[in-house]
């Protein structure tokens, strides 16, 4: 009869407990923290770098308390403790939900900004810095994303204090979405693609005509018109690259790894 009782005391628990009718946070020691005390030890955790734990208070304090100051400000900070926390899917993510929710918010310039810089920096990873790899020799689909949100940034917000670093970022971008493309004609012209290689390399002078990769795309052409024996176009490539670059080395030394100049931020 005692095991009976023992069961059914066990089940009823477990069906109160389903109910809500038994404490759910037992054991949690935030359970009676007020929003501010959420916040508070959330700043803590975020001034400590303890990321993880400031994005679980942030989280916490906008379940409980969805409403109000606190709740609007957790909502930004956390996106930050994603980016901080080398999660800039979740980051990413967090900004667009706070553009959605707040879109007159005072700060949610900043949001704009941190959205584009998780895309900008999202994709490198751990073996991009442990090999020293450029940025431009990636997958430029982030690239793209971040310049557009720096765009739309720099349009809705020109006199945000974000704004000058993201115009800057802008113009590194269209670098290295240029060079990707040369890198792309530089692999085709190694295998012996030339068309492809002349072709990437005229696309990404019409796309990106002042970038400074259009150096080694016009030095792309020259290799891959002269493998093909169109003279013609072999010297006009050359002569447009020695004209619009006339200290060029390329055509006495080849393409060549340069120092990771894309270090700048």
């Amino acid at each position: 009869m005692r095991s009976v009782a023992v069961i059914v005391a066990l089940l009823l628990s477990t069906l109160l407990a389903g109910c809500g009718l038994l404490p759910a946070n037992k054991g949690d020691e935030t359970a009676s923290w007020t929003a501010q005390k959420l916040y508070g030890e959330a700043k803590s955790a975020m001034d400590d770098g303890a990321y993880d734990k400031a994005i679980k208070y942030y989280e916490k304090l906008e379940s409980r308390y969805p409403y109000g100051n606190y709740a609007e400000q957790a909502q930004l900070e956390v996106a930050y403790a994603y980016y901080k926390e080398s999660e800039p899917a979740s980051a990413i993510d967090a900004c667009d939900r706070f553009i959605r929710l707040h879109p007159k918010h005072p700060n949610v310039d900043y949001a704009y900004y941190l959205k584009g810089l998780a895309n900008f920096n999202g994709d490198l990873g751990l073996m991009g810095y442990v090999s020293d790899q450029d940025l431009s020799e990636r997958d430029p689909k982030a690239a793209r994303e971040a310049f557009d949100t720096f765009k739309e940034l720099v349009t809705k917000f020109p006199k945000s204090k974000y704004a000058p670093d993201a115009i800057l970022r802008m113009k590194y971008l269209v670098n290295s979405m240029a060079s990707y493309d040369v890198h792309v004609a530089a692999y085709y012209l190694k295998r012996g693609a030339y068309v492809a290689a002349a072709d990437r390399a005229q696309e990404s002078i019409k796309t990106y005509p002042n970038a400074p990769a259009n150096e080694e795309a016009l030095y792309v052409m020259v290799k891959a018109y002269d493998a093909l024996g169109l003279t013609t176009l072999r010297d006009d490539a050359e002569r447009v690259l020695k004209k619009n670059f006339p200290h060029s080395q390329l055509l006495t030394r080849g393409l060549g790894r340069k120092g990771p100049w894309w270090k700048f931020w």
